[in-house]
């Protein structure tokens, strides 16, 4: 599965997309859009940020969103924005987060590649911007070993993905396209049967022996191990260095055009979040659980929890070459018309956080802001 930025999706194509389900998220873990207007005190004598009273944030309950859930947890967020106060809303699917970055609910937020594309592209790239990165792989295939040995064995089983579109599900039609065999990408059917299933109600398909296994993001992998699977391939062994995106962050434009002083406050929030979480893993870890327990009222536990934690690595790169690569993947499956991604970058903001923290910048693959 090669990564290279293709020519394609930066001629000015015409934005369309063939099946709204493409918005579905990466993972559907945690609450449906729950308000929390409870805030972190601020220091005494802080300022507001751009006279705001607030910045709504939002994210999954989900272990692949640990920079917001760490971000939160840990008060970076509030930190950053100083009088200004930190404000969540908590997203279980890619649609319902877009939705609400569109009408003003929520002004920046956490959410995977696909709901990302669909949103720009839908939008006629008009609604939201991706600045920053959040988070690279934690994505497997996970099999009942006593049905599945070998990679060669899946054909003819079936496997379950989150949601039809959605980014697990382009992976894996494109890895089945590339053993050379056949599935309707609509139907699922061929010699893969490729089942649609939720991620909260996967592992019970699994033990009822509706799938013989599944590609999905964590947790729901470990979880499938939990009851008795096995790895069978970790995506990330897929991509040159082994990294691509899963999670992302974006912003409503009109939202960073008026206030990129708050903007850069919350990459400022994320870029020494993730740098925390990479030097105090375990603290992290369990900040992240903590957090996850809030938001969707279950913390996960150990045997769960550690392995989806080191499959997954926290970053700030968002690597855009990888995005661009998925979008390819969706239209070779049929499940997207060739979108126009010209502009969905704007990592002025991130890249200017990372000089003054001394770390490198990094590159929008050539779909930045012209």
């Amino acid at each position: 599965m090669p990564v290279h930025t293709s020519a394609i999706l930066r001629r000015g194509l015409a934005a369309a997309v063939a099946l709204p389900l493409l918005a579905l998220a990466a993972c559907s873990y945690g609450s449906q859009a729950k308000d929390d207007d409870s805030a972190q005190k601020v220091a005494a004598g802080a300022k507001k940020i751009d006279g705001l009273d607030s910045v709504k944030i939002g994210y999954f309950g989900n272990i692949t969103h640990a920079s917001a859930l760490v971000g939160r947890q840990k008060g970076f967020f509030q930190k950053s924005l100083g009088a200004t106060e930190a404000k969540y809303q908590i997203f279980n699917a890619g649609p319902s987060e877009i939705e609400a970055l569109n009408s003003g609910s929520i002004d920046i937020g956490w959410i995977g590649p696909s709901p990302a594309i669909n949103g720009y592209t839908k939008s006629d790239g008009k609604s939201l911007r991706i600045i920053g990165g959040s988070a690279s792989g934690g994505v497997k295939l996970v099999v009942n070993p006593e049905k599945i040995k070998s990679l060669k064995d899946v054909k003819g089983k079936k496997i379950a993905t989150p949601q039809l579109g959605n980014t697990q599900d382009v992976a894996f039609l494109n890895w089945i396209a590339e053993q050379g065999w056949k599935v309707d990408a609509q139907s699922g059917k061929g010699d893969v049967s490729v089942v649609r299933t939720d991620n909260k109600v996967t592992p019970d398909a699994y033990k009822s022996g509706s799938v013989d296994g599944a590609w999905v993001p964590e947790p729901t992998a470990s979880k499938l191990v939990a009851e008795g699977a096995k790895v069978l391939l970790d995506e990330s062994t897929l991509w040159p260095d082994k990294k691509f995106v899963i999670t992302n962050i974006i912003v409503r434009q009109g939202f960073l055009k008026d206030h990129p002083d708050a903007v850069e406050a919350v990459l400022k929030a994320s870029v020494e979040a993730n740098k925390w979480i990479n030097a105090n893993p375990d603290e992290a870890k369990a900040a992240a659980n903590q957090q996850l327990a809030v938001d969707s009222g279950k913390a996960l536990p150990a045997e769960v929890l550690d392995p989806a934690w080191k499959s997954i690595q926290i970053i700030d790169d968002p690597l855009a070459a990888t995005l661009d690569t998925e979008a390819e993947h969706a239209v070779k499956a049929g499940l997207l018309k060739q979108p126009e991604l010209d502009g969905i970058y704007d990592l002025t903001l991130l890249n200017k956080v990372l000089k003054t923290e001394g770390e490198p910048t990094v590159s929008d693959a050539g779909l930045g802001v012209k």
